[in-house]
């Protein structure tokens, strides 16, 4: 009952007099329907309503009172001239998301009914100078190590050192949406942010081609829990409090610089040699939450995302926790906490929205096999509502998850050193030479080779989105020139 799901997105939509709008940007010198300014500048500045494709500013929204007459009105644009150097913005075509799930897409003419995200500014995280550039030509492919929802992940080899890294690869066709490149950066700062952690997975370089962006990370042999996990079934509540805290630490780093992860699941935490975990991909990440503020985004992996997302309430960290309870629940019972007796037989029941509204009204039984401590941190963050749940008071947060009964055995000073010894070290002594031998064979079986571009696809692709994605981590880079 536990496998692997690819984790998704949906659009983030604004309905105002009939209008659906969505955030976008432009190529083009724009003119706002309501106030006649010009439509410029970074982010997405502007909205466009995928229904009658009238543009306005992002500010400006709310204030119209021309209601959405469903017709297609030709937009103002005023031709460019010359380059214009602040305008790194551009236009895709409009993707309209599910409308009859999530409720982001409030009804009704009150503007106070418009969710806004909160906090858009981020921190940007500054970029070392360097000489040096890698490209797809610096690295052997070796092999497919994973594969998810907008990118697979390959086993390579720096040529020059020949030091062992994967690479994740992203088709730019697939992100030239404008939300789908502003992840893709955020991605970036995360990993550039992971690197000094000792549970997180860090950044080697980023690289691009006319086709592809590429991140160089590091390797992690040991496999994922999800593969561990399919072969163990259900782990002993020692091994699994020993993985929870490891990642309830690399979560709160992450909360401590202002970041919400929202994928947690199985097959993004890994083991390295030694069995320690680390946590990767970070594309679903949020930047730029203080304590206090929210977000709003409908996001994640079906059956992780927590109560209060699905409700289509503003939310914070608590998403985190819910994650790590479903994470948790699904070692110690070798289910997922979400499963229905019969489903299988009942397409009724094996839908995305059946899914959902049992994660909102199920109540969650604890297997009686379990400890007395180890049902009370499930509950604890499985809790449906945030304000309760483990790790979410503002004042106690993550001291509240150190101090419960199910974590006392814990030492959390060596815990943060890699002091503690694992419960569980991988194996490779049977492996024949073969370090993926920890990485599922539906991976590992495909070829390790890129698609050949297509140039009918290149020439839709605004370059320009992509300007400033190479970076090369200078700790590594200086490492790589002692050998």
């Amino acid at each position: 009952s536990i496998y692997r799901r690819g984790a998704r997105r949906w659009r983030k939509l604004y309905r105002i007099n009939g209008h659906i709008f969505q955030a976008k940007r432009f190529n083009r010198k724009a003119f706002c329907a309501f106030c006649h300014d010009r439509i410029w500048g970074l982010g997405r500045q502007g909205f466009k309503c995928i229904q009658c494709k009238l543009l306005v500013h992002k500010k400006c929204h709310k204030l119209g009172n021309k209601p959405c007459s469903n017709e297609h009105v030709e937009p103002v644009f005023k031709e460019r001239d010359h380059h214009d150097p602040n305008d790194e913005s551009s236009t895709g075509d409009v993707i309209q998301a599910p409308l009859d799930y999530p409720s982001e897409l409030h009804s009704g003419d009150g503007c106070d009914q418009v969710p806004v995200e909160v906090n858009d500014n981020v921190e940007e995280t500054l970029e070392p100078v360097t000489q040096r550039q890698y490209s797809l030509n610096d690295f052997e492919l070796i092999r497919v190590i994973g594969r998810g929802s907008y990118a697979k992940v390959l086993m390579v080899e720096l040529k020059k050192t020949r030091r062992i890294y994967a690479m994740k690869v992203i088709k730019k066709a697939l992100v030239t949406d404008d939300e789908d490149i502003d992840w893709v950066q955020t991605e970036k700062h995360v990993f550039e942010t992971a690197s000094n952690h000792p549970f997180l997975v860090g950044l080697h370089s980023c690289f691009q081609t006319p086709s592809r962006l590429f991140f160089v990370i590091e390797f992690v042999r040991g496999g994922d829990l999800m593969f561990h996990m399919q072969r163990q079934r259900r782990l002993p509540e020692e091994h699994a409090r020993f993985y929870a805290a490891e990642i309830s630490l690399a979560l709160n780093f992450l909360h401590e610089k202002g970041i919400i992860y929202r994928d947690l699941k199985l097959d993004n935490v890994l083991l390295d040699h030694e069995g320690h975990i680390k946590l990767t991909d970070y594309g679903m990440c949020k930047e730029g939450i203080r304590p206090g503020d929210t977000t709003s985004t409908f996001c994640g992996t079906p059956n992780y995302i927590a109560p209060e997302i699905l409700r289509g309430e503003d939310y914070g960290f608590s998403v985190d926790w819910w994650a790590l309870g479903v994470l948790l629940y699904e070692m110690l019972a070798g289910r997922s906490p979400f499963d229905i007796a019969g489903a299988s037989e009942n397409p009724d029941q094996n839908t995305e929205d059946y899914l959902f509204q049992v994660i909102l009204e199920k109540t969650i039984r604890i297997p009686r096999s379990l400890s007395v401590k180890a049902a009370s941190v499930l509950k604890g963050f499985l809790n449906k509502n945030p304000a309760d749940r483990l790790g979410c008071n503002r004042d106690s947060a993550f001291l509240d998850i150190m101090n419960h009964s199910f974590f006392k055995s814990i030492d959390w000073e060596m815990l943060a050193q890699k002091e503690v010894t694992p419960p569980y070290i991988p194996s490779f002594d049977g492996c024949d030479q073969d370090i993926t031998c920890h990485f599922d064979p539906q991976f590992t079986r495909e070829p390790a080779d890129l698609t050949p571009d297509d140039p009918r696809v290149i020439d839709k692709i605004d370059q320009s989105e992509f300007e400033g994605f190479e970076y090369v981590n200078p700790l590594l880079m200086s490492l790589e020139d002692c050998v």
